[in-house]
């Protein structure tokens, strides 16, 4: 699609103050958007407002929208985004600033390695919750339960430092250091509202 049909039909409204400011921009026809957002693949001769349009249109329908640029012109989108990336070498100040990702080589294959290390940590996270919760959950439980049926409690409190500094902290820490894996990059994106402990995580957890 081109950039001027897109603007014929997709147009940003702006909504003013009393002081002639822009407080809030949305899309004039959401319904178009939806159904172009549906099947666009490339959008040609497009000018910076366009691309600041679609990333607009793009996260009301409830998409996660990266953007990447180089030039001035392209700090509105970049900003927008809920992640921008920037050339290193090759771009502005202003798009740099404008960014939350700066790619030092210039190379849109390090968008994969960016993605790659992100995915990785998130789920090296997530498993250090899960055992952490875990340990914490079966300790708590056991001292309470042991401390009301019986007359002493089933863990000291030197057993218990043990319980945490040794078996839990480095458990812990060998889930959180594990490197990144190809099969990754096959994972479907997490929701952007998605809480990082979720129904299987609590399942394991009780478990």
């Amino acid at each position: 699609m081109t950039g001027k049909s897109f603007r014929e039909q997709v147009k940003l409204k702006k909504i003013l103050n009393d002081e002639n400011e822009v407080i809030k921009e949305e899309l004039e026809d959401p319904e178009a958007f939806k159904m172009i957002a549906q099947h666009l693949k490339v959008l040609a001769r497009s000018s910076p407002e366009d691309k600041y349009t679609l990333v607009l249109g793009l996260k009301e329908i409830g998409h996660v929208v990266a953007v990447t640029g180089d030039g001035t012109n392209d700090a509105p989108a970049l900003k927008k985004a809920h992640v921008g990336f920037s050339m290193g070498i090759a771009g502005t100040d202003v798009a740099k600033d404008a960014s939350a990702i700066i790619l030092l080589d210039d190379n849109f294959a390090s968008i994969i390695t960016a993605i790659k290390w992100g995915r990785n940590i998130y789920g090296n996270v997530r498993k250090f919750l899960q055992f952490q919760l875990a340990v914490n959950v079966v300790a708590l439980f056991i001292v309470f339960l042991g401390s009301v049926v019986m007359d002493d409690p089933p863990f000291t409190s030197v057993q218990m430092l043990w319980v945490n500094l040794i078996m839990d902290t480095c458990g812990a820490l060998a889930l959180a250091t594990e490197p990144p894996q190809e099969s990754l990059l096959k994972d479907k994106p997490h929701p952007i509202n998605e809480s990082i402990l979720n129904a299987v995580m609590y399942r394991n957890i009780v478990g």
